[in-house]
């Protein structure tokens, strides 16, 4: 069987994600065959700095974006256009099915804002390009956590979470990713309201739960006798987390960015990755940052997730 040809953005090149994609090249075309949004010129400049030969079979794309002066560490707008531009072709050769997939490598989101991009983040400009709402699912075969709500202030939280968005959420969620054992969803105050002691917020989303449960249930009779239910009542978000009971779950449905992100990173940080679920094209990214601290230090860097990220596209 032929590899999956995979598109990789390059992300920020101030930051680690060149060295990443230069030293896991070999390992990366045991299982996909890369096609590298990054020009010539940059990449020479980029392997020159980190003291990496460039492999003979790393295809790249020219013209992506004006060329700049690499500055490790640097948040710059150059760097951040460039990213950008990178990312726009990875999409446009998914678009266009001249590869299956895409994989994104770290951006620093104020060198996006410098460059004048409106995204915060990959996810928020695919809904965009594509007009669909993208679900953003992190974590790793042991634990995925998908967030309702993403890179909005905390004060915000409780007024984005709604019956209407949050059925059509989980009935989303549910058929794209697919998954065999029943997803927890976390409530959203402490002991899940305590019956609307501390907040009702528990109220409506399970109100939410009831009416995905029933709409997924019509299209799909047969789920009826899959498992006994397809979605946890709203849990104790201190407690779901808990060893005795994730061993029950491996999908978890946060309310809000850091409620699943903190237990997520604090288990598998290393592992990690992220799914835009709910799109015509897939795509993953690495779940970590730009690293400036280390970027271009010549220091070992740690390539699970970037190699995870890269097996959920081939096995998917």
């Amino acid at each position: 069987m032929s590899l999956k040809k995979v598109a990789i953005s390059i992300g920020d090149l101030n930051g680690i994600g060149i060295q990443l994609a230069l030293e896991n090249h070999h390992a990366v075309c045991n299982s996909i065959t890369p096609l590298y949004c990054i020009d010539r010129s940059m990449l020479e400049q980029a392997a020159l700095k980190l003291n990496i030969s460039i492999p003979h079979d790393f295809r790249t794309i020219e013209n992506i974006a004006p060329t700049f002066e690499i500055e490790a560490g640097r948040v710059s707008k150059e760097s951040g256009a460039y990213a950008y531009a990178s990312f726009v072709k990875a999409v446009e050769e998914a678009r266009s099915k001249k590869v299956d997939a895409i994989c994104t490598l770290p951006i620093h989101k104020k060198a996006w804002e410098l460059a004048g991009v409106k995204y915060k983040g990959h996810t928020d400009a695919l809904r965009d390009f594509f007009n669909a709402e993208a679900i953003m699912m992190l974590g790793c075969n042991k634990m995925y956590v998908v967030l309702f709500t993403e890179h909005i202030p905390l004060k915000e939280v409780s007024s984005n979470i709604n019956e209407k968005d949050l059925t059509r959420f989980l009935v989303d969620f549910y058929h794209t990713a697919k998954p065999t054992s029943t997803i927890a969803v976390l409530g959203l105050n402490p002991h899940a309201g305590d019956d609307g002691v501390l907040g009702d917020e528990e109220i409506m989303i399970q109100k939410a739960i009831d009416n995905a449960t029933k709409i997924i249930k019509e299209r799909n009779p047969s789920l009826i006798t899959l498992h006994s239910s397809l979605f946890t009542s709203p849990m104790v978000p201190d407690v779901a987390f808990t060893p005795n009971v994730r061993k029950h779950y491996t999908h978890y449905i946060a309310m809000y960015h850091d409620q699943g992100l903190a237990p997520l990173k604090a288990l598998y940080f290393d592992e990690g990755i992220n799914v835009s679920l709910n799109l015509p094209i897939l795509r993953t990214s690495v779940d970590h940052g730009t690293a400036f601290d280390i970027a271009y230090k010549d220091v070992l860097l740690n390539n699970l997730s970037y190699l995870n990220a890269i097996k959920y596209i081939a096995t998917h």
